[in-house]
């Protein structure tokens, strides 16, 4: 499916907009070809829509070293999440990106700044495509508004849990208008949208791709969504879960390495493989459409450019020794005495023996990874359990000794706690961004991250659960956009 990116890159003179933060929420029209004169045939709205894409992925950090101003793209979501667990940490504490593992983000964090800004801009090119859709063919219609929605109820997903309440645009808003992407809207109706978006999403696609939105990724996305509310829709997701089972459409791999190094010639492809549901592409070797994100997981003496930005905590560790089975040695490995991340290596190098160089690192194509089909499996157990303390259902434990057994652990289970849910989701999605979303979603967020804090003197408490809004959000909203409790 790589071709996909040739053609945004191909277009991408006549149709990426300025990423200049005071324009993410929607480009000065001047910068840009307007919207009324290039939407005019079906290849025009694709190009526009493959741009979505193209936000999502942002641009590697090797492009423009100016943060504040360059839209990164989900190239920046470990920091947000997985420093912001008991999972992993910065090397070092200097710089804004090691703020997010000490709880120090501030509202003027540059890197939280560009994913706000980043998100929004996927909601922007979204909602252009929404406004124009009567331009592409009908045979098209349904299927590219589709996966607008989907890609725009995939960044609202992610700015609700990490945010709260943050503005509800569906709209491309008008240059004149000053209120709308500034007033805040209650997490309750943001999350209806989504809903909305995603059930729409479902209808119009189907199963044919892995990088580009797909009927399973919405159901499994909108699983997430049903799992994540104030008041979860148990049954609503455990069928969505079984619809993805059932379709037949997915696997596990049988090789946990074979999830994240599949492919030809060493380059990462997810749709080599049949686990992945949705993912984000990259291309080796071209700055603009790969990503630097796998070699900074590693040392700088590697192939990052800083000082290793996921240094997996000891007490992973020790939960891998636990219940890692054979994930374990394909998950982290140990450099001195430092506990390093290798489910991303660059293009899947063996970096103990032939480490790619500082250039090659920091363009690696590596995809990064959304969706798999053994999240969606221990959803499954999540749904069934319905917030009991634990579960003997016999599909339960289908789903949960399924993905047990691909890591070796073939001892059969009869029953399974909260506490081994969780505790599977780590080990198996380690490094993938989700340990913060499944501590909050479990309910014990505070308790787990509070204990961590105060064993390594971290400044955490229960606001830091959630991120600041950006303080030049706020500015540019002339005071009209809030900022979150305690910040």
């Amino acid at each position: 499916m790589k071709h996909i990116k040739y053609l945004i890159f191909a277009v991408a003179g006549s149709f990426l907009i300025s990423c200049d933060t005071e324009e993410f929420l929607n480009p000065v029209p001047d910068t840009v070809v307007t919207v009324d004169a290039f939407f005019e045939t079906d290849a025009d709205v694709f190009s526009g829509l493959m741009g979505v894409y193209d936000a999502v992925q942002g641009v590697n950090d090797g492009t423009n070293s100016n943060e504040a101003t360059t839209n990164r793209g989900v190239q920046f979501e470990h920091l947000l999440t997985e420093h912001r667990t008991d999972n992993t940490r910065n090397a070092t504490t200097e710089g804004s990106k090691a703020d997010f593992h000490r709880y120090l983000v501030n509202a003027n964090n540059v890197e939280s700044q560009d994913y706000y800004a980043s998100m929004y801009e996927v909601i922007f090119r979204a909602n252009n495509i929404l406004t124009f859709i009567d331009v592409a063919d009908a045979e098209n219609q349904a299927k590219y508004a589709a996966e607008a929605k989907f890609l725009r109820a995939y960044a609202y997903f992610k700015l609700v849990r990490l945010y709260s309440d943050v503005p509800l645009v569906t709209e491309v808003v008008a240059p004149d208008d000053k209120e709308t992407p500034f007033i805040r809207t209650p997490e309750a109706e943001i999350y209806t949208q989504i809903i909305a978006d995603l059930q729409e999403a479902i209808a119009g696609l189907d199963n044919s791709n892995v990088v580009r939105a797909s009927k399973a990724a919405a159901q499994g996305i909108l699983a997430k969504v049903y799992l994540t509310q104030t008041n979860p829709n148990y049954t609503g997701a455990r069928q969505l879960c079984e619809d993805i089972v059932n379709s037949g459409d997915y696997a596990l791999e049988s090789d946990f390495n074979n999830v994240f190094y599949s492919g030809t010639e060493e380059e990462y492809d997810a749709s080599a493989n049949s686990e992945v549901i949705f993912a984000v592409q990259y291309i080796s070797g071209n700055q603009l459409e790969s990503q630097g994100f796998s070699a900074e997981f590693t040392s700088s003496t590697r192939v990052g450019a800083e000082d290793g930005q996921n240094i997996v905590e000891d007490n992973l560790v020790a939960d891998f020794a636990a219940a890692g089975g054979d994930r374990t040695a394909l998950s982290y490995t140990t450099f001195g005495l430092s506990n390093e991340v290798i489910k991303f290596l660059p293009e899947g190098s063996d970096i103990t023996t032939t480490p790619p160089t500082y250039g090659a690192g920091r363009d690696a194509g590596n995809d990064y990874i959304a969706l798999r089909y053994a999240d969606v499996l221990l959803m499954h157990v999540e749904a069934i359990m319905a917030g009991a303390a634990s579960t003997s259902d016999a599909a339960a434990l289908a789903s949960f000794q399924a993905v047990r057994n691909r890591a070796g652990l073939t001892a059969a289970v009869s029953s399974i706690t909260q506490e081994e849910l969780l505790l599977e989701r780590r080990v198996e999605l380690a490094f993938e961004n989700q340990r913060f979303f499944d501590l909050i979603r479990f309910g014990v967020a505070e308790s787990v991250l509070s204990a961590y804090s105060a064993e390594f003197g971290y400044a955490f408490d229960a606001r830091k659960l959630l991120l600041p809004i950006p303080a030049s959000e706020i500015n540019l909203s002339g005071g009209l956009l809030t900022q979150n409790p305690g910040y």
